[in-house]
């Protein structure tokens, strides 16, 4: 069941006398469930995708569909509700705010959407995030790790339709990255969470389902690595 589509975006900056294309013609779908990895050289429009398909930036031309919505058609108010209840993003920084404690910035979306506070699913984030014994904690108190792991939690925590990443392991060690893919490889063939994943790092994106090559603002290549729910392609 496709989930997330993408028709001919095209994204240009510049003034007319010197346009600069970061994104030329870009079309493709993402089916329900699915883990996607996009790797490609520095300026090559990965990031500029990934905004775009998130709604935090806007296309020049093209369309984004995500679970049938057309993304930027909606108000700016409509997306910002439609951001928060159905996507979830992820940056190599952690975004986290320095004097909210863990469970307070894992659920800040949740309340700024003005929800009523579900206790049982904060639970089961911080279990799975292996943030048991770190719920009060300040940032400035974990290890990139585990800030990483609430900005992953914050993604997760309202049952998003799709969890966008984006480099999500540039600014931790090795071992620390590992650990963050494990992560996001259980959420995905565990609990089926969608997940588009960019990565510069192609050792991390052959652990996708699927992967998508992208240079100069085009897609080059969509490579099937493994069936989901079997083995490799």
């Amino acid at each position: 069941m496709e989930l997330l589509r993408c028709e001919h975006l095209t994204k240009t900056y510049g003034t007319p006398q010197n346009p600069v294309k970061a994104l030329d013609d870009v079309s493709f779908s993402v089916e329900k469930g699915e883990f996607v990895s996009i790797v490609g050289p520095s300026g090559s429009g990965k990031s500029t995708l990934l905004h775009i398909l998130g709604g935090v930036d806007k296309p020049t031309s093209g369309r984004v569909f995500l679970d049938g919505t057309d993304l930027h058609s909606l108000k700016e108010d409509q997306l910002a509700v439609f951001r928060r209840r159905q996507i979830g993003l992820v940056y190599q920084f952690f975004n986290l705010l320095p004097v909210l404690n863990v469970d307070e910035n894992i659920v800040l979306p949740h309340l700024l959407d003005r929800r009523a506070m579900d206790w049982v699913r904060l639970d089961q984030i911080v279990e799975q995030m292996g943030l048991t014994d770190r719920r009060t904690h300040l940032p400035n108190q974990l290890s990139g790790g585990q800030q990483q792991r609430v900005s992953i939690g914050r993604a997760l925590f309202n049952h998003p339709a799709i969890v966008l990443a984006d480099e999500p392991t540039g600014n931790l060690d090795r071992r620390s990255g590992g650990e963050i893919i494990d992560l996001f490889k259980t959420s995905n063939r565990r609990l089926g969470q969608t997940l588009l994943l960019i990565t510069h790092d192609e050792s991390i994106a052959l652990q996708a389902d699927r992967m998508l090559c992208i240079e100069d603002g085009r897609i080059t290549r969509d490579e099937r690595i493994r069936i989901r729910g079997g083995g490799e392609a």
